[in-house]
């Protein structure tokens, strides 16, 4: 995988938080009512998501 094709972020039932590759998303993008990306790399889809746990809006896994 290339970082042109990016990180993203997705919420599960559970309310905790996946980073998963572009393909990954790609397969799910459909199913999965909220996410956040692309994002260029993985560590700055872990960032995001740490803001996105501290912000509430995820559950840390």
């Amino acid at each position: 995988m290339t970082n042109a094709q990016g990180w993203y972020i997705v919420k599960a039932q559970d309310e905790s938080c996946q980073i998963i590759t572009h393909e990954q998303f790609a397969a799910i993008a459909n199913a999965q009512p909220q996410h956040w990306g692309p994002f260029a790399s993985q560590s700055e889809a872990i960032a995001r998501r740490v803001g996105l746990i501290r912000a509430g809006k995820c559950q840390p896994q």
